[in-house]
């Protein structure tokens, strides 16, 4: 029983022994810091069987659910509300460049996010540098649900909106990694690849309540009043939901994998560079891997929401409904294709899914132009299923190609420049799209491009080995994942 068991003490935040070797006291001091827990008074961590694998798996998927909620919910709102609402003098096609350009706003910033983030998570630990990014990220959402509009306060409100989507990019470049390293980094050898696919359902998980809530909305408010202030309470809802983050994620230990890091002396003092000496060609291979599984999303919920209402003549809330239920099969998918890396490795998962969603593209796009809500339907669900396959198996992929001494920042860099690309897809699809006249085949362009680059990638990640410094030969009881 855990009541009859010697308890180790840890250094706050980080699950460290304060007697484990290659600690001191400067370093206690900022992992205290970290860990958010004032003054000098030692913290308890429970013993590894009380601390079960499947917390470990929540705590890594909530913080991934909230980025996609924050991200589907600005994604609906930028296709729907953001133009009119904050830049109405700009016009209907002006209005919409500007709406899209905003979501491109908070992928700019994520490499600074995720070189910050991932000094941090490779100096001070993982647990502690997600309490950070979740919570910046959560007040940020939250806040955007009170911001002012052009009718009230003119161009004041477009600039705060700017403002929060430039902090939400900082904090989204180190969350992702962070959350895989969170679910790998706590799993056997064996189940690795699986639990790395946990953290990506976030992506459902925050695109179905995101649409959901827009449905029940959309259904109970008068259009008139969604527009005038209903819209704010999605991104108020970010609140409740950051409280069960910060919960989840304060209730685990770090990871062994870091521990064992700190004990062996082998944390690097800058490890953005050291990342970028040592591991150049495998940033490339990451960043490429991640393009389809990240870029897809932004072109099939948030472009293809606009370019359904504005062209093809579906309403707003069958699109809703369409992605949600793309969504909701998410929930099956993700999972057995978590089971099926397990079984094959990361690597060919992602290809497969690469080349799956680059043969399926164009017929796809042509099927959508009939504008029937059950081809409507069946071109998410197809479309989502595909990528969905690079999409689970990412993180197992990126995991496998950076060793564990700067890993957080590798997998954080690598992941957020593929956003930062991401985030101008809907930008760049719209410009495409008024220089062809919208030609149907216009947004299959964008998608087997990206499909192209993801399945080099993969085939180059296959080809390669996990690195020296990598911690297969580190076997972690899997029954409990909170190892001390």
């Amino acid at each position: 029983m855990a009541g009859s068991m010697p308890v180790p003490t840890f250094y706050a935040g980080q699950g460290i022994p304060r007697d484990a070797p290659g600690t001191n006291q400067d370093y206690w001091i900022a992992s205290n810091w970290a860990g958010l827990v004032p003054g000098w008074m030692p913290v308890t961590v429970l013993p590894a069987a009380s601390v079960p694998t499947r917390r470990v798996a929540w705590a890594s998927m909530v913080g991934t659910s909230l980025e996609s909620f924050d991200f589907y919910v600005f994604a609906y709102f930028s296709a729907y509300f953001i133009g009119p609402l904050f830049f109405d003098p700009l016009g209907p096609f002006g209005a919409t460049l500007a709406s899209f350009s905003t979501i491109a706003v908070a992928f700019v910033v994520r490499p600074l996010g995720a070189a910050l983030f991932g000094h941090m998570g490779d100096r001070l630990g993982r647990r502690a540098t997600l309490l950070w990014t979740v919570g910046i990220m959560g007040v940020a959402t939250g806040l955007i649900g009170l911001l002012p509009t052009y009718h009230q306060t003119g161009w004041l409100g477009a600039v705060l909106l700017v403002v929060l989507r430039v902090v939400q990019g900082l904090s989204l470049g180190g969350e992702w990694g962070g959350s895989i390293l969170l679910a790998t980094e706590h799993s056997g050898r064996l189940s690795r690849a699986f639990y790395a696919a946990i953290p990506q359902l976030g992506s459902p998980v925050g695109s179905t309540l995101s649409a959901a809530v827009f449905i029940v909305m959309a259904a109970i408010m008068p259009a008139d009043q969604l527009a005038a202030w209903g819209w704010r309470i999605p991104f108020l809802l970010a609140l409740p939901l950051l409280a069960v983050s910060l919960y989840l994620r304060w209730s685990i230990s770090e990871t062994p994998v870091f521990r064992r890091v700190v004990t062996e002396h082998r944390r690097d003092r800058m490890p953005v560079a050291t990342m970028f000496a040592q591991r150049p060609a495998a940033l490339l291979i990451a960043t490429g891997a991640a393009l389809l599984g990240i870029g897809s999303y932004s072109l099939m919920n948030t472009y293809t929401v606009n370019y359904g209402v504005a062209h093809l003549g579906f309403s707003f809330q069958d699109l809703l409904v369409a992605t949600t239920v793309g969504a909701l099969l998410q929930f099956v998918t993700i999972p057995l294709f978590g089971a099926w890396a397990r079984r094959i490795g990361s690597a060919p998962v992602v290809l497969w899914g690469a080349v799956g969603t680059l043969l399926i593209t164009f017929p796809m796009y042509w099927m959508l132009q009939f504008a029937t809500f059950p081809i409507l339907v069946g071109t998410m669900i197809i479309g989502g299923i595909l990528p969905t396959m690079s999409w689970a198996a990412l993180g197992g992929l990126m995991n496998d190609l950076f060793p564990d001494h700067f890993r957080y920042s590798a997998l954080s860099f690598s992941y957020a420049i593929a956003a930062t690309v991401s985030g101008f897809v809907p930008l760049l699809t719209v410009a495409l799209g008024e220089s062809t006249g919208y030609a149907w085949w216009h947004p299959g362009v964008i998608l087997a491009v990206m499909s192209a680059v993801t399945l080099v990638a993969a085939w180059a990640a296959w080809r390669r080995m996990p690195q020296p410094g990598h911690d297969d030969d580190v076997e972690v009881e899997s029954s409990s994942a909170g190892a001390a």
